[in-house]
Formats: structure tokens, C-alpha cells, sequence
């Protein structure tokens, strides 16, 4: 049931994923999902993708979203289209550079929500 976190805040040092989320009576609305960024080191990048599917096993190789590479601290929102999808995920990558001796460290959440048809529509 939305609204919730896909991703609850959390330190992550490394690549990973969120368990897959079942939108139930949402899966014909679409989707603002919010990454927030809490703590983040200079010289690292964190990159999210949202991916959908109709039955919360075969996952497609390309997400639904992408949000673009981030360095640093920020609350980031994209609109997802839900395309009748029952269920979604956050993956995320970490890189670091330069300072090859320590491991990314970020720390962020990630969070979804159904759009308000009224709202899309005073934004058109």
C-alpha cells in the first residue's frame, strides 16, 4: 500500500537492491518516487533505478526510471508511470573514486507514492 519506502534510510557501502514492493490498488496510477540523499563523502557517485513488473518475478533489463548520477546531498523526485505493473524495486550502484583505500559510503532512502490525478493535471 503506498504511500511507503521502497528503501528505508540506510547506509550502504556497496550495489544492491530494494525487495520487490506490490503496489495492489495502484498499479493503474502513476508513481512519484522520491530519493533522498542524507550523507554522502566527496569523490562517489550513487545511481537508483526503478524497475517494474506485472508479476514480481521476471524483472525487464531496462528500469522504468533512472535517476542520474548523484554526488551529493539532495531530495530528487521522477515521475514513474506505472504501465498496469504490480509490483516495483529500487536498484542502486555506488562508485568511488581517487581514494581507492575506503568503499563508498552514502546514505538515502527511497520513497513512493501514488500522483493525485488533480495534481498532474494543474502541473499540465
Amino acid at each position: 500500500m503506498l504511500p511507503n519506502f521502497l528503501v528505508e534510510e540506510a547506509t550502504v557501502r556497496e550495489c544492491g537492491e530494494s525487495a520487490p514492493f506490490a503496489l495492489g490498488e495502484q498499479s493503474d496510477q502513476n508513481l512519484l518516487v522520491t530519493l533522498g540523499i542524507t550523507h554522502a563523502m566527496e569523490q562517489e557517485s550513487l545511481e537508483v533505478d526503478i524497475f517494474l513488473s506485472k508479476d514480481g518475478l521476471s524483472w525487464p533489463h531496462q528500469p522504468a526510471v533512472s535517476f542520474t548520477q548523484k554526488f551529493y546531498c539532495g531530495t530528487y523526485q521522477m515521475t514513474v508511470p506505472a504501465d498496469g505493473a504490480r509490483f516495483l524495486k529500487a536498484e542502486w550502484r555506488v562508485n568511488r573514486w581517487a581514494r581507492r583505500e575506503s568503499r563508498p559510503f552514502f546514505r538515502f532512502y527511497v520513497f513512493a507514492q501514488a500522483v493525485r490525478q488533480h495534481a498532474m493535471a494543474g502541473a499540465a
